[in-house]
């Protein structure tokens, strides 16, 4: 059974750690300075396509192709930030959903670029299978090779999967902890409770706003390239709003205020998420592999809706932090 094997529950701790980089940027941006960017999978789906792109049409070095789709979700962040972050919050978050929506269809309509519906499979052409990770694949069973006499047979290639993009969100939150307790977090969080009151005493609240979108923006990108390297192929549909909202609810799974929350809320959110859909033990095993796909959706959506009811704050929020936000 599914739920005793050890890959499954591998690419659910792969999913986790790339969930937890995600939300990382909507923490700093909605629960540290109350920005809703409700359009965050678009700095995802544009690192992996720039990255998809360089490497499979230019033969770009795997460093090069990597900096260059962050470099791509820092422009995008800008794009959307500096006509909107000097107007009110609404402005913003219907810029972003737009701005989604306007990468995701960009991306199935420009089929030379992008391969369209069949998407990064399909950049060459209809007649030629493009590939953008044979060097992250070759890193991959190096370290799986240096990994085998300590794991044996664990150390596959998901395995060295988990191991890299779980030392890269522990780095990230390490980062995120000490940023958010600097003056620099503080004057966030200033802002977060009373914007204006922040700009009386002189702070540039548009400045630091363009800031955290960046920054909001790198850790999405980053989650967009580790998912790209972890599925092998990606296309549009794999970039649907939802995706978005997804973060959300791992921020309020763990406490909207709680950075170190945030690996619990992925871990749970993966295990309902990636979870479900190969759960084949009784009695699951009586409902068809397509309906136990949809059963996640309704996983997830009752947790949220239990959750709201019962923890608001989240499994280790603070209900006072949580009413200060408001």
């Amino acid at each position: 059974m599914a739920i005793f094997n050890a890959p499954f529950w591998t690419f659910v701790g792969v999913i986790a750690g790339i969930y937890t980089i995600l939300s990382l940027g909507l923490f700093l941006q909605y629960a540290m300075a109350g920005l809703p960017n409700f359009g965050h999978v678009a700095f995802m789906a544009l690192a992996a396509y720039t990255m998809a792109f360089l490497v499979i049409r230019f033969g770009a070095p795997m460093p090069v192709a990597i900096l260059a789709g962050l470099t791509a979700a820092v422009l995008f962040s800008l794009l959307l930030g500096l006509p909107s972050l000097r107007l009110r919050a609404d402005y913003l978050a219907i810029v972003t959903v737009a701005g989604g929506e306007v990468v995701r269809y960009l991306a199935l309509n420009l089929q030379d670029i992008t391969g369209g519906a069949i998407g990064s499979i399909g950049m060459l052409g209809p007649s030629r299978l493009a590939q953008y990770n044979t060097g992250w694949d070759a890193m991959l069973a190096g370290f799986s090779r240096v990994l085998r006499p300590l794991f044996g047979a664990l150390a596959s290639r998901d395995f060295a999967m988990l191991l890299i993009v779980w030392a890269i969100a522990l780095v990230l939150l390490g980062l995120c902890w000490v940023m958010v307790r600097s003056p620099w977090g503080r004057v966030l969080r200033s802002i977060r409770e009373d914007e204006n009151a922040a700009a009386a005493v002189g702070k540039n609240v548009f400045g630091y706003k363009l800031q955290v979108l960046v920054l909001g923006a790198i850790l999405g990108g980053a989650a967009g390239l580790l998912l790209a390297y972890e599925i092998g192929v990606f296309s549009p549909d794999d970039y649907q709003p939802t995706f978005t909202f997804y973060a959300y609810l791992i921020l309020i799974l763990g406490g909207m205020t709680r950075l170190w929350a945030i690996p619990l809320g992925a871990i749970l959110f993966g295990l309902l998420y990636a979870g479900t859909r190969f759960l084949d033990f009784y009695p699951l095993s009586l409902i068809d592999s397509g309906a136990r796909a949809f059963l996640r959706l309704w996983a997830v959506g009752l947790l949220l809706i239990v959750l709201m009811a019962i923890r608001p704050q989240g499994l280790l929020g603070n209900r006072r932090e949580l009413l200060l936000g408001r």
